[in-house]
């Protein structure tokens, strides 16, 4: 796992944004895991200056949601389609064919659907670059504390927490759904990478646990350290409780100068 530790949520924005669009260039056909929540949007907002100053071209590009809320319909202010094309796809050149997100809205049938979903990412020859948030009960995706971590897409139950957390997000009348179609913790694993980003104080234990706690579905997101190519993007209070913080710049000075034209 390469943990890099920036300044500030900017810092982190804008690396992140880097690493994806090295990505998009070395591989104009990416297919590329994309997630939502408040820390990758200023992510989103460089990539689509990058693609609007600089030309960073996303035609060929698939992309693979990691979740949406179960009964939200896609034009709902609080659905993941709705945040992707606000705050990314209506901003760039992607062909709306290229783009999967899971539907809220599927009329039960919920396994067949989940099957498809996994279906359709295998198609389309896996996931090269999976982009992650962690919440504050260290989960990834929505897959809460006692996930598989061999779990497949899936239909799950969110906890009072992670409720509470999003609940701010919602209108006063709005009813906040309670389950969400989810990628799992093996879906997860299967990408070629990963890249989690986390940035402010309410997500360093969160952090510690992903990073240096044990492997364990009480965290979902420590299952990134048996991922042979993950890396971490943190600003400093995201990192404040990471004991090896002195040696994690070390091992990103060296890796620079041991690979330096590696795309991380």
């Amino acid at each position: 796992m390469l943990v890099i530790i920036r300044r500030d949520s900017r810092q982190v924005s804008e690396e992140a944004a880097r690493i994806v669009a090295a990505a998009v260039r070395a591989k104009p056909t990416l297919v590329l895991g994309l997630a939502t929540g408040s820390t990758p949007v200023g992510m989103y907002h460089e990539l689509v200056r990058l693609h609007t100053e600089d030309g960073l071209d996303f035609a060929k590009v698939t992309t693979f949601n990691l979740d949406e809320y179960l009964g939200l319909a896609a034009e709902h202010e609080q659905s993941y389609h709705y945040y992707m094309n606000e705050h990314l796809f209506r901003h760039i050149n992607i062909p709306p064919k290229n783009v999967h997100i899971p539907d809220g809205q599927v009329p039960g049938g919920y396994e067949s659907y989940c099957e498809s979903y996994e279906r359709q990412i295998q198609a389309a020859g896996g996931i090269d670059l999976q982009v992650l948030g962690i919440g504050k009960n260290g989960h990834i995706g929505f897959n809460e504390p006692a996930s598989s971590l061999a779990s497949k897409t899936r239909v799950k139950t969110l906890t009072m927490e992670t409720i509470a957390d999003n609940r701010r997000l919602f209108k006063p009348e709005d009813t906040m759904p309670t389950c969400a179609i989810t990628m799992g913790i093996g879906t997860i694993l299967q990408a070629r990478r990963l890249l989690l980003l986390a940035s402010g104080k309410g997500k360093d234990r969160a952090v510690a646990k992903a990073v240096e706690g044990p492997i364990t579905a009480s965290a979902t997101a420590s299952a990134l350290q048996i991922h042979p190519d993950a890396t971490v993007v943190l600003d400093r209070a995201a990192a404040s409780r990471l004991r090896n913080r002195t040696y994690y710049q070390r091992v990103l000075k060296m890796t620079a100068k041991l690979t330096p034209n590696r795309l991380w």
